[in-house]
């Protein structure tokens, strides 16, 4: 078994030549329920940024941790938005009107501005958050205007499907609205796309984020 900095070292490898469009991609570990020792083995094997997916992990592991990029992947409550502000560089799951306006709001109020990513629900999955496709466009207009927050992007999470034209058509999608966006805003740099099982596929249609767990730490054990 490979340990955490050699399968960082590996992913580096795959990544190194960035995707067609010529943008570095970036290598964020998803560090839901690692230790601290396990997040720091990764950051210095060179991961550019660690992610958690709930506030109260962020705010128990995050004095522990070595400099790094600090993102936020998963859903926020606004009644958490205390444990993280001020202290992620960007918040990869803005799914709602209510959550970007009152982060807006608390940003604005500690005199910050905290970045953003626009979650798109491209698969139309009830199960999953995030804006429809076809609002999308509207959406990005309209929190653009917010002074609080300033849009980057959009993240996207494909649907587990073995469909692979379906997800490549998807991904293409999100690529179109991503390209629409930049020319649209100076701010727009990042489309986040691609985990542990389709993380190539996203990058090979133009993803420049990808958010990487399991094959970095290996699968996750639950307790019972």
């Amino acid at each position: 078994m490979l340990t955490i900095a050699e399968n960082v070292k590996k992913l580096r490898g795959e990544l190194s030549l960035g995707n067609k469009y010529g943008e570095q991609v970036l290598l964020v570990a998803a560090t839901k329920m690692q230790t601290v020792d396990a997040i720091n083995e990764a950051i210095r094997a060179g991961v550019d940024a660690v992610a958690e997916n709930k506030p109260q992990e962020f705010r128990d592991k995050n004095d522990g941790l070595l400099p790094c990029a600090r993102h936020f992947i998963g859903h926020l409550q606004t009644n958490k938005i205390k444990y993280l502000l001020g202290k992620i560089d960007l918040y990869h799951s803005c799914d709602r009107d209510g959550l970007i306006e009152e982060l807006d709001k608390q940003s604005k109020n500690a005199g910050l501005v905290s970045d953003i990513l626009l979650q798109i629900n491209i698969g139309d999955e009830q199960t999953k958050g995030g804006y429809a496709y076809d609002s999308a466009k509207e959406v990005f207009s309209r929190v653009s205007l917010l002074q609080g927050v300033r849009v980057r992007g959009f993240m996207a999470m494909l649907p587990d499907i073995d469909d692979e034209n379906l997800l490549r058509a998807l991904t293409r999608k999100m690529r179109a609205l991503f390209e629409w966006a930049k020319t649209q805003s100076d701010a727009v740099e990042y489309l986040s796309m691609g985990m542990s099982g389709d993380y190539k596929l996203c990058v090979e249609e133009g993803s420049n984020i990808v958010r990487i767990g399991s094959t970095i730490f290996g699968a996750r054990t639950y307790a019972l």
